[in-house]
């Protein structure tokens, strides 16, 4: 089973904790180790999440992100009592955050844009926690913008459906389908 941490907290982030969902310690190796959604685009106002990782893998020493997403990389962060050393690499999936321990090793985590819908955040962290997973952070948002996209479509179907007289109102005003009113109505 996976660790979720305050995957739901308020918006305003203010004082909160890390949003995380993580693979179980013994796990099979998957490409990820769980997901992360953070508050805001600046790694400076985000040190719960190494503060939160320090005590299930470990001091944090260094995390690696892609420029992509993260306008201001700040070459140091200051947490609960050291420092995390930030780098960068071009080559890194754009929704993948590399994190290092000197005592235990590394940690790929899936990035989940602090904009993106709790709804799309949470089947991310948990698609992102399945241990064993073989899907790169890459796939796991190409998988979710489709399913947006259907689901957008699907709604925009149902909307056309609806306004082509696909349903109909009974006198009380609720809707029911076209052949119910049509039986109504021949009464």
């Amino acid at each position: 089973m996976a660790t979720t941490l305050d995957r739901t907290a308020p918006a305003n982030g203010a004082g909160l904790g890390a949003r995380l969902s993580l693979t179980p310690k013994s796990s099979l190796a998957g490409q990820l180790d769980g997901a992360w959604w953070p508050r805001s685009r600046c790694l400076e106002a985000e040190p719960p999440l190494a503060a939160a990782l320090d005590l299930r893998w470990g001091r944090i020493t260094h995390v690696t992100v892609n420029l992509t997403h993260w306008p201001v990389i700040p070459h140091k962060v200051p947490v609960a009592g050291h420092t995390v050393h930030v780098g960068w690499f071009t080559e890194q999936y754009p929704d993948q955050m590399i994190l290092l321990s000197c005592t235990v090793g590394r940690w790929d985590l899936l990035v989940i844009p602090p904009e993106r819908e709790p709804a799309a955040a949470a089947r991310l962290m948990d698609a992102a926690a399945i241990p064993g997973s073989v899907l790169t952070a890459g796939v796991l948002m190409a998988n979710e913008a489709a399913a947006e996209r259907d689901i957008l479509h699907s709604r925009q179907r149902k909307t056309i459906w609806e306004s082509e007289g696909g349903a109909c109102l009974c006198p009380s005003g609720i809707p029911m389908r076209r052949s119910t009113a049509l039986s109504s109505a021949n009464s």
